[in-house]
């Protein structure tokens, strides 16, 4: 079997991970995309991904293709499903730039998908098969290779499922201190909907662990918002105690 001419170690022909990393951009839900070129100087764009080495698990084999197609690391990625259709390789161009970049022939592939919503970072650093990497909304995507667009929407699905099981995602995307308004905009992003704001404040403030802070917001042109913050300790006490019932 032949392998990268950059690494001794053989390549799975039949497994890949694929990485999904949601973020919001100017008031919109986006995922990161990698932009390669094709032989035909055509340009591509597909996740952050690759088949794995034999000699790695799934999860490392995540960490490093997130790293070597963007440069990011330290991101809490979570598998969430795989996708093994047949006709997920009948693209013959696509299949030919897989076939071109790993050295190798490929046939059916399945692909494990990992997800993770993450703070949007304006550069990354890619690596050599890729030209560079952008953050495009979900619901305007260009042509992707292989079935990532079907990847791409099925991860938004389970990402508003995160969002409601395990709420801790969306405190960990916000900045430490943050308006009842930040919020609200957040879960509207990432929900695709309006969210009614009384509603919103009345369920937001039953939540024992969104803490009201004494700051208030500065130099705005509208009337000062109050900063909230989230108590992961509060957090994981009700949860343990949901989960325990």
């Amino acid at each position: 079997m032949k392998t990268q001419n950059s690494n001794k170690e053989i390549l799975s022909p039949h497994v890949s991970v694929d990485c999904v990393l949601l973020g919001i951009v100017d008031d919109e839900l986006c995922v990161l995309l990698a932009e390669l070129t094709r032989e035909n100087s055509e340009k591509g764009f597909k996740l952050p991904g690759s088949l794995i080495y034999e000699t790695e698990d799934l999860d490392q084999a995540a960490s490093r293709i997130l790293k070597e197609s963007t440069g990011l690391t330290r991101i809490p990625l979570k598998q969430f499903r795989s996708f093994g259709d047949p006709s997920r390789t009948t693209n013959k161009d696509d299949v030919h730039w897989l076939e071109r970049a790993s050295k190798l022939k490929v046939g059916r592939i399945v692909t494990v998908a990992y997800l993770a919503l993450c703070k949007v970072r304006k550069r990354m650093n890619t690596s050599e098969r890729y030209n560079t990497a952008h953050w495009l909304p979900v619901d305007k995507l260009p042509r992707l290779l292989f079935d990532h667009e079907h990847i791409v929407k099925t991860a938004v699905q389970e990402i508003r499922k995160w969002a409601d099981v395990e709420p801790k995602i969306v405190f960990d995307y916000l900045p430490p201190k943050f308006t009842a308004a930040e919020l609200r905009r957040t879960y509207e992003i990432i929900y695709d909907k309006k969210l009614d704001v009384r509603n919103f404040h009345k369920k937001m403030n039953s939540l024992g662990y969104i803490i009201a802070t004494d700051e208030m917001e500065e130099g705005v042109p509208h009337r000062s918002a109050r900063f909230y913050r989230f108590d992961a300790i509060k957090y994981k006490k009700i949860y343990s105690k949901l989960s325990n019932n």
